[in-house]
């Protein structure tokens, strides 16, 4: 979707005056002169020249052939914006307020109704900019060292809690109805990829997925032109509660090729806490895989494709947001397991988690489909990071064609239920 040069870009260091950064912003930007197709400012032409072309540039690893999906990246007119949930505000078409009730935000409806609303109504109808972002290593904070066995049920049964309170919706883009699940997939892959360009953790991303999921399933009639601003933000956010050193503003605007200022990013910021509530430790499916190896611990080749398979998950809201962030990490924990040893579930996590193979089987099935056809995606960014000797190459490995029956995944214990 996005091309971005190859050499990569760091946002200053802490302590550095402003004047220096700024330079050093400007200076980096006269370097990486490959211009970049950005969301939401394709022309009409340029549209349909691509949607015919499949050797056009719309993404550095795919190119969707649907042109219903590349219609989003222009701008178009109007709908009204409400915020369920979040201030539940619903407006006329004459611009009239109807309804006003705070669920998530419990204070502040005066704040809301003016310059917050004010973005969010923008949403609905026009377009945005900004960051500044320092190389960290792409391992998770949240790694196998952190979950001391002492605590590991503690913060197993505190995650399960949390992850139930902050999911999103299933079924939420049916309130957008100019976002896509292809648009959705072609804005997380620009995620994949700016993660990848600034060597940013891997829990950032699944955060920052977490978050734009949420805030959509808290508003409605968001505009396509609008829906880079919202995952940019929610990568800013992510970035902020995730990484050591958060990246800076300006970064967050360059990534966007200047579609948006650094004013609408921020104010676009404020919309996107207060619509959560706050509420940004949220559970991933990515650190509920972390505590489960970290129980049962596996071959670098296992976890590798693990991380592969709860990372494409991302990309797919209709199979996977009807399942728990715990479910989908146990399920792509098995199909690992499965892929390089021919072993599944062990009794450690049977009786750490709860979960039962008949519990895991209904999602472990969609992650089989999801990474057997991984390689006919048009989204090819996730792949292509998992060929790489970091990662151990395992997006190279052949996914099993076919899993064990039924019966022998609720038994593989049992010669007599394999077939």
């Amino acid at each position: 979707m996005m091309n971005f040069s190859t050499t990569p870009s760091h946002g200053g260091h802490t302590g550095k005056e402003n004047i220096a950064s700024s330079t050093k912003v400007d200076a980096l930007q006269v370097q990486r002169t490959k211009q970049r197709t950005v969301l939401g400012v394709l022309s009409e032409n340029e549209q349909r020249g691509r949607s015919v072309s499949q050797g056009s540039q719309l993404s550095k690893h795919s190119s969707v052939s649907d042109s219903s999906q590349l219609n989003f990246l222009g701008c178009s007119s109007g709908y009204d914006v409400y915020v369920e949930e979040a201030c539940e505000v619903v407006l006329a078409a004459s611009g009239e307020e109807v309804a006003l009730d705070s669920h998530y935000l419990h204070a502040e409806t005066d704040a809301l109704q003016n310059e917050d609303l004010r973005l969010l109504l923008e949403l609905s109808s026009s377009s945005c900019q900004d960051a500044s972002m320092q190389s960290e290593p792409n391992e998770s904070l949240i790694s196998e060292e952190v979950f001391c066995l002492e605590y590991a049920e503690n913060i197993y049964q505190h995650l399960r809690e949390r992850e139930v309170k902050l999911s999103a919706r299933p079924g939420y883009l049916d309130r957008h109805p100019e976002i896509t699940d292809g648009m959705r997939a072609i804005l997380v892959e620009w995620l994949v990829e700016v993660v990848q360009e600034y060597k940013l953790h891997s829990e950032t991303l699944h955060l920052a997925v977490n978050y734009l999921d949420r805030f959509l399933s808290c508003t409605a009639y968001v505009k396509r032109g609008k829906l880079q601003l919202v995952g940019t933000a929610a990568l800013l956010i992510a970035a902020k509660y995730e990484e050591i050193v958060s990246p800076e503003l300006n970064e967050f605007v360059y990534i966007t090729d200047n579609t948006y200022t650094k004013k609408q990013l921020v104010r676009m910021e404020h919309v996107f806490l207060r619509v959560l509530d706050f509420n940004m430790a949220a559970p991933t499916s990515n650190q509920f895989l972390h505590l489960f190896m970290s129980i049962q611990s596996v071959c670098a080749n296992t976890k590798n494709v693990a991380l592969y398979i709860t990372e494409l998950s991302l990309l797919e809201i209709g199979p996977f947001l009807k399942y728990s962030p715990s479910i989908v990490a146990a399920a792509a924990y098995c199909l690992a397991t499965y892929t390089i040893n021919r072993s599944l579930w062990p009794d450690s996590l049977n009786s750490f988690t709860g979960y039962t193979m008949a519990e895991i089987v209904p999602c472990l099935t969609e992650l089989h489909k999801l990474y057997i056809n991984a390689d006919s995606r048009p989204q090819q960014a996730i792949r292509d990071k998992y060929k790489s000797s970091k990662y151990c190459r395992v997006s190279r490995i052949t996914p099993p064609a076919v899993l064990p029956s039924y019966e022998s995944l609720l038994h593989p214990s049992d010669p007599s239920a394999r077939t």
